[in-house]
């Protein structure tokens, strides 16, 4: 295996020179699916990630579901599940750790680490990004493509290590030679949609040409964000990952007793450090960027991990990522004597890396205020003694039905106040041809209520492909009960899903009824079967 490198070096001032390690589509990989089956993750009826299979297919990243189902009727459509990403890519940051104990993880599928120590100790770049390869792929439980990329800064190494992946060979950037290798790519690579967008239509293509404008230009133009994407552009990084012991005053500690062994024991804990350790960085103006995360376990074994983001850790965020390592561990240390089995005594959090937490008010222009931190540490508190997955809100998922329309997940995986930042993308309301129209229905029942309705003659109604009806619905029967008048009603809303598929292709009609009860009911006809779907309040 060679290592190509790009050429010429360039003078100036050097970031520290990193080593990304990228393992592709890891939001599919990590569902454990067998490899030729096509796999697309959904997040907000969007999809987010696709396995090779299903991108042979046609399904491309950002289409909605429906979309995607047409392009591939015979693919899993399956919902993102970050913990479970951060689950499995555990054993393979572990066994990356015989390589170096600097690793951080920047998302589930992605590590980075300082390249200096590693590099002498494999005899350079090539050496190393083999031997990087090597053990990922030997970890792998289900193939994917890896890459490997070593750059002056952690924004060109991912893009090498993208690239790597790609031509299935390690890519290092000589020293001095990043902003020649970024020179020739597109201004997309910078990841602020709003900003390439204007940048493109400007003329600017490449990260070349963005970086050749002056910077008090870029400023007066696109202000902060500009002067950071600019900096990027000349291969500068914003923050470099750093070889210095964290501050030691700020670290925060949890002994457990007992000691640890579930992931709902966990998420409480998680919850309780992360607000310690916001309160400590808070008072002293500062926000984290970078944490390690400690656990000893009952055998005196010492596990660490390192995380990191692009933007300040909120609270919940570092809660985050301690619950995702601790279910990790809990799942993956145990039984294995040679990386410390038993359940974890001593749980310990610090900020490696500290930026000044700027323009952030508490409760005053609408930030995080105290109610909402309160009711953060509430609900951590239900979780702590019921179990993760016992504090639920309901999300927005997209849909024609009632029932379709949201989800339940978990508390810690949404925003209580308006200052909390999450890697996932907002959710938006999409348009839904042959939905319902406002108001929404108060009672959605878990599963439908069979019923009949009937007309004045007492025959049963039915409805034909165009929307017609074969009588006025005049009485309903629910669950084989009393009959009730209807006294007024109105569609009916047809709704055709999934005609490409003879499976799971469904034909509905809707109705909303109003009965002499004073109750209203939202009606469906499938197979011409009738059932009550919800309940208006």
């Amino acid at each position: 295996m060679t290592v190509r490198s790009t050429s010429q070096p360039v003078a100036g001032d050097l970031p520290t020179r990193t080593v990304v390690v990228w393992c592709a589509d890891w939001p599919a990989v990590a569902l454990g699916r067998p490899f030729e089956r096509p796999v697309v993750v959904m997040r907000a009826n969007r999809v987010v990630a696709t396995n090779p299979v299903a991108r042979a297919l046609g399904v491309d990243i950002g289409v909605r579901r429906r979309e995607a189902q047409r392009h591939c009727p015979e693919a899993e459509l399956i919902e993102r599940d970050p913990e479970r990403e951060a689950r499995v890519f555990e054993p393979i940051v572990g066994a990356l750790d015989q390589i170096t104990p600097r690793i951080e993880i920047v998302q589930p599928g992605t590590c980075l680490f300082p390249a200096r120590g590693p590099v002498r100790y494999f005899g350079g770049d090539g050496p190393l990004a083999e031997q990087l390869m090597s053990v990922v792929n030997a970890h792998l439980t289900t193939p994917t493509r890896v890459g490997v990329g070593i750059a002056d800064g952690a924004f060109a190494a991912t893009l090498a290590a993208r690239r790597s992946a790609a031509s299935g060979e390690p890519l290092a950037v000589p020293p001095r030679a990043t902003p020649a290798f970024l020179a020739p790519l597109p201004v997309s690579c910078l990841g602020e949609p709003e900003l390439t967008d204007v940048v493109g239509r400007l003329g600017l293509d490449t990260l070349g040409a963005f970086a050749a404008l002056e910077a008090g230009d870029v400023v007066a133009r696109f202000g902060t964000v500009g002067l950071a994407a600019h900096r990027l552009a000349r291969g500068f990084d914003l923050r470099p990952p750093h070889l210095d012991e964290p501050p030691i005053d700020l670290d925060v500690e949890y002994l457990a007793d007992p000691p640890l062994e579930r992931v709902d024991q966990a998420a409480f804990v998680a919850k309780s450090l992360a607000d310690d350790l916001h309160e400590r960085l808070g008072s002293r103006g500062l926000a984290a960027v970078a944490i390690l995360i400690e656990a000893t376990t009952t055998s005196g074994h010492v596990v660490e991990r390192r995380w990191r983001h692009d933007g300040a850790l909120t609270s919940t965020a570092v809660a985050q990522r301690v619950r995702w390592q601790l279910d990790g561990w809990l799942t993956h240390t145990q039984g294995h004597a040679s990386r410390g089995a038993g359940s974890l005594a001593r749980l310990r959090v610090c900020p490696t890396e500290v930026v000044p937490d700027t323009g952030r008010q508490m409760g005053f222009w609408g930030g995080a205020d105290a109610a909402s931190i309160r009711a953060r540490r509430g609900l951590a508190r239900v979780q702590g003694a019921l179990g993760a997955d016992a504090v639920m809100v309901a999300q927005w998922s997209g849909g024609r039905a009632v029932g379709e329309q949201y989800q339940l997940i978990s508390v810690d995986a949404v925003a209580v106040a308006e200052d909390e930042s999450f890697d996932l993308a907002p959710v938006g309301i999409e348009p839904w041809p042959g939905s319902l129209p406002e108001p929404p229905p108060a009672l959605v029942w878990p599963s439908p209520r069979p019923a009949e309705v009937v007309d004045a003659a007492g025959a049963q109604v039915r409805v034909d492909r165009r929307g017609g009806c074969s009588g006025s619905p005049a009485r309903l029967s629910v669950e084989s009960g009393a009959w009730v008048e209807i006294t007024a009603w109105s569609g009916p809303w047809m709704t055709d899903e999934r005609w490409w598929d003879a499976v799971t292709h469904r034909r509905r009609a809707r109705f909303q009824v109003f009965t002499a009860t004073g109750v209203a009911h939202l009606l469906t006809l499938e197979a011409q079967r009738w059932w009550v779907e919800a309940t208006y309040d």
